[in-house]
């Protein structure tokens, strides 16, 4: 069996069930150097993944610029940023184009949108995407969330229905969004609002009004691999979603991935080196208690020290995504 590839909604582009989520090839995560992230890419790629995430925060279009050197059948593209009017999304936009050598870019997306009062906030940028797909630089846009009320927000926009969720706001140009990449896990792990149950209604909804969906935070940012099956299974089990992106930094990962996506065996030892490797946010002990990764951490997992000042985690609410390291301006932060 090869790995599977579904449509991304009405959009007309087919990717592959396995994503390669590229934010672990980045500085907060494994810290790749761009020639050793193209190798790895490229390795997917060979074996039948043919769709990459990444985001302007993630500082990995270099890796991919490596990647795509080399290879004959060019992947899916997907990046975000968090634009939020014409002249930041134009250069986002140009950043991204520019760094990765693309011409057009298949999927853009608003990042990490939040509410409907979020999406009000970003629709001029949200309108210079659409003007690019319009001119066929952008195939398809669209948000990525950890929040379940802008899937349902999107849905209704999509569906034209007043009201509900925008209240007084206009809908305008959402109408047009093509692609959702919301967090999807089996415990809601890493939500800002509601349930697992909630997203997987809200996530159904959306792909029955015509919107694209590819998940992330499979294993909850590796707090799962002790119920790696579960998670697993929950994942694949989502047939309204198309794609999830996965982060892999290894060729044992990639084509372990590859095997559990395609529904072929694995070798045991293998499942037991993925189950027993544990992943953790580390805070160097520089750290100097300013408080911008606490700004920054949507999952409400980070809180300043009463005794010392410095920043703590709170692992169970942790879902080492690593953004805020993007926060911090002394590199206090690191996913291990």
């Amino acid at each position: 069996m090869s790995l599977p590839r579904r449509f991304l909604g009405q959009t007309g582009i087919e990717v592959s069930r396995l994503c390669y989520g590229s934010l672990t090839l980045g500085p907060a995560q494994a810290n790749l150097s761009p020639e050793r992230g193209g190798e790895l890419l490229v390795h997917a790629l060979s074996q039948g993944v043919n769709f990459i995430d990444t985001a302007e925060l993630y500082e990995t279009y270099p890796h991919i610029r490596a990647g795509l050197r080399t290879v004959a059948t060019m992947p899916v593209i997907a990046s975000k940023c968090y634009a939020y009017d014409r002249e930041t999304a134009r250069r986002s936009f140009d950043q991204a184009r520019l760094a990765m050598d693309l011409d057009v870019i298949d999927l853009f997306l608003l990042h990490e949108q939040e509410s409907t009062l979020t999406l009000d906030g970003h629709r001029e940028a949200f309108a210079y995407f659409h003007e690019q797909k319009e001119k066929g630089l952008i195939r398809a846009i669209g948000i990525s969330t950890h929040a379940v009320e802008p899937v349902r927000a999107l849905t209704q926009a999509r569906l034209g229905l007043a009201g509900t969720l925008w209240r007084d706001l206009d809908m305008g140009l959402y109408r047009e969004a093509d692609v959702i990449h919301p967090l999807l896990n089996w415990r809601g792990l890493g939500l800002i609002d509601g349930t697992a149950e909630a997203m997987v209604l809200a996530t159904r909804e959306a792909e029955a009004a015509g919107l694209g969906l590819y998940g992330m935070k499979m294993l909850g940012g590796g707090h799962f691999l002790h119920e790696f099956d579960t998670a697993l299974s929950f994942a694949l089990a989502q047939d309204q979603v198309a794609a999830y992106a996965v982060g892999m930094q290894s060729e044992a990962e990639i084509d372990m991935n590859i095997a559990l996506f395609s529904g072929l065996a694995v070798d045991p030892g293998d499942l037991a080196a993925t189950r027993s490797r544990s992943r953790r946010l580390v805070v160097s002990d520089w750290c100097t208690g300013c408080g911008a990764c606490v700004d920054r951490c949507a999952a409400k997992a980070l809180a300043l020290s009463e005794t010392d000042g410095k920043v703590k985690v709170d692992p169970e609410r942790c879902v080492l995504c690593g953004y805020c390291a993007y926060a911090c301006r002394d590199f206090v932060l690191k996913v291990v």
